[in-house]
């Protein structure tokens, strides 16, 4: 099969398709073919070997996290799923023919395959941040960076649990994120003034997504360093501020996604698909740090990108 793999770390020319084995499901796992992966901020950070002290990789290394495809083989003690199933989930090197699954859940059948594969992370990512803060219904939660796919995904989980929330994001985008359920508002300097305006009650809660050396002003807006998480600083323990890097199973997050999608109260849009050899162009997009919902590649030309 064909797989996107690099054999050090660099930038985004590193990355090559090559023809590599088909991996093989082990217990409790799927193997999918795969008709679309996402690109995330972390596919990045791995590749460039940012976060080499954290999580070394061996080399040749492949890619990707996210993925939508079709169930074509099935692990030992997995149940309620069968070969021919849509599904999509969460695994490792996805960004490739096929790929293995460890969580997944069925997809909608008017969900698309390039708008599912979008998901996995994302919504993982953000039912992690709002449980972490502990946030709940009327509370008024602060997310900085909240045009990607993690901040869609936590703008809507939010705004299906009456949380009330303000975005930062640059002003081009303040309709989007009004279409998402936020109170917008620009990032930089100021911003614990503008907040203070558009929240005279206060913020119960921050998150840093970004990454763009905001923590300190999401401290002196929430008043309280325990109520701020960051998922991209790792200086933010400078601050008080707790990381969060672990991942949780995102299994409830993609049926619950799925749920309100269905319901007309979800979706993380796909700002642009790319080819499976055109992986390095999506690293250079993703890079420049602008993007709104997701970038997507898609691997079957033919069947994934507006296909249900």
């Amino acid at each position: 099969m064909k797989a996107v793999r690099f054999h050090t770390y660099g930038g985004p020319d590193v990355l090559k398709v090559e023809e590599v084995e088909v991996p093989n499901p082990s217990i409790g796992q799927l193997r999918i073919v795969v008709r679309a992966s996402g690109v995330n901020p972390i596919d990045l950070k791995l590749r460039s070997g940012h976060l080499h002290d954290m999580f070394p990789l061996l080399f040749p290394a492949g890619l990707g996290f996210d993925a939508a495809g079709i169930v074509d083989a099935i692990g030992d003690g997995v149940v309620g799923i069968a070969v021919g199933d849509a599904v999509f989930g969460k695994g490792h090197n996805t960004m490739a023919e096929y790929a293995i699954l460890h969580e997944w859940a069925l997809k909608p059948d008017t969900l698309s395959f390039a708008e599912a594969a979008g998901y996995p992370v994302a919504v993982e990512t953000a039912m992690r941040i709002i449980e972490g803060l502990e946030v709940k219904s009327g509370d008024t939660m602060l997310v900085s960076g909240a045009a990607g796919g993690v901040g869609s995904a936590v703008l809507q989980l939010a705004r299906a649990a009456g949380i009330r929330t303000i975005g930062t994001a640059s002003e081009p985008k303040h309709a989007y994120l009004e279409s998402m359920g936020a109170i917008p508002t620009t990032y930089g300097p100021g911003l614990p003034i503008r907040v203070a305006r558009l929240a005279p009650d206060g913020v119960q809660a921050a998150v840093d997504i970004a990454g763009s050396g905001v923590i300190q002003d999401l401290v002196t807006i929430t008043g309280n360093a325990s109520k701020v998480v960051s998922i991209s600083d790792i200086n933010a323990a400078d601050y008080g501020v707790r990381t969060l890097f672990d991942e949780s199973d995102s299994t409830p997050a993609l049926i619950r996604s799925g749920a309100l999608f269905i319901a007309g109260a979800f979706t993380i849009p796909v700002e642009q698909v790319f080819k499976l050899e055109d992986i390095a162009d999506a690293h250079i997009l993703s890079a420049r740090g602008h993007v709104t919902g997701r970038l997507i590649v898609i691997i079957d030309e033919q069947q994934s990108a507006g296909e249900s």
